[in-house]
């Protein structure tokens, strides 16, 4: 059936249907101030695997909030709260009998890491860990190089105390640290260097 439309008024095309093949794909972009959160969520996810398999108990310690208001009307619902500053480290836990206490960091920058990304309180912290036989030690994740370092916190504390430089340079930080093996379960196998570093 034709259609007869008033004198001046076009009809609306309508364009045909992408077939799948001809769709672009979606890319999925990552906000630069959350690839720290990606390397923290494949921590979390490697001691996920690490606590089913009955290989240790690593946690995440949660970061303490400072609530200033609280809005009641429809239930309880935070409305103006603050982080405050995190006096210890990320994880912590039990392997083999022995206590874990560890930081997870991660920079962008493809030379050297810098030590202002650790606060003075987590360097005291992890002195007393030491002093008290515990096992403490640092994941650094470079993005640059898509790589994973376990580092002993005993390396990063001489060298932050000796300010030498204001960061440790990738070079040093490959002669020094272990890398991390990198896969599907877990993300970050991280106990058989631990093993290695402090168990043997």
């Amino acid at each position: 059936m034709e259609i007869h439309y008033p004198a001046g008024v076009k009809p609306k095309q309508i364009a045909p249907k992408k077939k799948a093949s001809e769709k672009k794909p979606r890319v999925l972009r990552v906000a630069a101030g959350n690839r720290g959160m990606d390397f923290e969520s494949a921590i979390n996810q490697t001691n996920d695997y690490y606590a089913e398999k009955g290989l240790c108990l690593i946690t995440k310690r949660p970061t303490p909030i400072n609530i200033v208001s609280v809005d009641y009307t429809h239930g309880p619902k935070i409305t103006n709260a603050y982080f405050e500053t995190q006096s210890t480290t990320d994880y912590n836990g039990v392997y083999q009998g022995h206590y874990i206490d560890f930081e997870a960091k991660s920079t962008r920058i493809k030379t050297s890491f810098p030590l202002a990304n650790i606060p003075p309180q987590q360097i005291a912290h992890l002195e007393k860990v030491i002093f008290h036989g515990g096992i403490a030690f640092f994941l650094i994740h470079w993005q640059a190089h898509k790589e994973v370092y376990l580092l002993p916190a005993s390396y990063i504390i001489e060298f932050y105390h000796k300010k030498e430089r204001s960061s440790i340079p990738y070079e040093e930080m490959k002669k020094n640290g272990y890398l991390i093996k990198e896969g599907y379960r877990p993300p970050y196998d991280y106990l058989p260097v631990l093993e290695e570093v402090f168990l043997k």
